[in-house]
């Protein structure tokens, strides 16, 4: 009788982790686009950190990231059976702030354009610039890991709580390691082209060269990228979430394919100005204050 109830109890957990495979595959494809974002937001986190401190700060986040992971897996469950309605308004809510983000960073970059000050001092900001870095890019991270795992849970509603909790896990987690793990080998790219000009033979000193002149290229590619994927990424929750803009894309058939692409950008770009020109005041209002 023991070895019957025990034969059956490794059968259900076969069958338990034979549903978690097959239903970690299926959310894997299913978030492979925001976490295509998620490097593009991430790659460019180190911009302008010596090259000592690039491994450090890509660990910080990657640290932050599975924080982040050990919050929102749990939070996910108890909100799918307590309160699912709050699911899409705080999707939402974090769409907006990744718009936010983004058109912020874009006047940044505007209004400090010719800010030949900048450069002189970052040496003695560094500290704050990489503290601030990080918790920004960690910020950003629970956003799109948010929609990561809510995505994965949409994949999985129809099962029970431990394959739900199994599958989430092991979605943050893999695609924690896989994100981080692409940024930390970008980052260090320069350093193997410097180390195949030093020590390479002709071959490999012409291949260091190659790295090392498209490097800063690449980097401003992926800056460019990212800004464009918190668009993406934010404008996309909007407009999946928010029920007349939706109905307005799908009535017009924008809903689908390149179309709904540019309908994330523009309303991600339209949300984001309507935050900041709301919110930045607040902010000189409240910074004055104190």
């Amino acid at each position: 009788m023991a070895f019957a109830s025990l034969f059956t109890l490794l059968d259900d957990i076969t069958a338990v982790l034979d549903d978690v495979a097959l239903m970690t595959k299926m959310a894997a494809k299913k978030t492979a686009g925001v976490v295509g974002d998620d490097l593009a937001l991430n790659a460019n986190q180190v911009t302008g950190a010596s090259a000592e401190r690039e491994l450090p700060i890509v660990w910080a986040v990657a640290k932050g990231s599975l924080i982040n992971k050990v919050i929102l897996v749990p939070a996910a469950l108890l909100l799918s059976v307590f309160l699912p309605a709050a699911i899409t308004p705080l999707l939402m809510i974090g769409g907006a702030y990744l718009c936010f983000e983004g058109v912020e960073k874009l006047l940044h970059k505007l209004l400090h354009k010719n800010d030949g000050n900048e450069a002189a001092s970052h040496a003695s900001d560094e500290i704050f610039d990489e503290k601030a870095k990080i918790t920004g890019a960690i910020r950003t991270d629970f956003i799109l890991s948010a929609e990561i795992i809510i995505i994965a849970l949409g994949v999985v509603s129809a099962y029970g709580v431990l394959t739900k909790s199994l599958v989430m896990s092991a979605i943050g987690i893999s695609m924690t390691v896989i994100v981080y793990g692409l940024v930390a080998i970008i980052v260090k790219l320069d350093d193997l082209g410097l180390r195949l000009i030093e020590k390479g033979s002709s071959l490999g000193k012409a291949f260091g060269r190659c790295i090392i002149a498209f490097m800063p290229w690449f980097m401003r590619t992926l800056s460019v990228i990212g800004t464009l994927a918190m668009f993406l990424v934010g404008g996309g929750l909007i407009t999946h979430n928010f029920g007349p803009v939706h109905d307005f894309l799908h009535a017009h058939h924008w809903d689908t394919g390149l179309m709904a692409q540019v309908a994330n950008l523009v309303v991600g770009v339209l949300t984001g100005t309507v935050v900041c020109a709301v919110v930045l005041p607040l902010i000189k209002v409240f910074s004055k204050k104190h």
